[in-house]
């Protein structure tokens, strides 16, 4: 049966590669963005390109577990390693696939943490933002309270500075 998966693995372990490259190159520049300049539209457009992609990554997973099941393995790292395994047994050569897979899997990793630092990048402007409101609005960062029911009130004396 391997002898038919395998073709297709090849396949769609290109494609993986394409889309875990393109990922990886999404993050890079809005980690080069955001460390530069915030400007919504870029990051917007940066958004939308990389949900497309992750899509695509989702697919890939899905088919390569597919194939996975097929040959009746493991639906993760290992079960990778282990089709190569026996890909190499029937005499298939697995080197360029193998190769693939372990560029996918580096990727990966470094795209998880480009994703995290972007996230955090993200968290501290949305929080800087958020303070800067507060200011404009005439709140210290003490004004929200919570009252004897539990819920979050301001101060009653706080006044606006800037209107707009």
């Amino acid at each position: 049966m391997i002898e038919k998966t395998f073709p297709i693995t090849e396949k769609l372990l290109a494609n993986g590669l394409k889309s875990t490259q393109k990922l990886f190159e999404l993050l890079s520049a809005e980690y080069e963005h955001l460390k530069q300049k915030i400007d919504p539209v870029v990051l917007t457009s940066l958004a939308t390109n990389k949900k497309d992609t992750v899509f695509q990554l989702e697919q890939f997973s899905k088919q390569l577990g597919q194939v996975l099941a097929t040959e009746k393995l493991l639906i993760n790292h290992d079960g990778v390693i282990s089709y190569f395994s026996k890909a190499t047994t029937v005499g298939i050569n697995v080197s360029k696939s193998s190769q693939c897979w372990q560029e996918i899997t580096t990727l990966l990793k470094k795209c998880q943490l480009l994703n995290e630092q972007n996230g955090a990048s993200i968290d501290l402007l949305s929080r800087h933002t958020q303070r800067s409101l507060q200011i404009l609005r005439g709140r210290s960062q003490l004004t929200t309270t919570y009252g004897p029911d539990g819920t979050t009130r301001s101060e009653l004396f706080s006044h606006t500075l800037i209107s707009v």
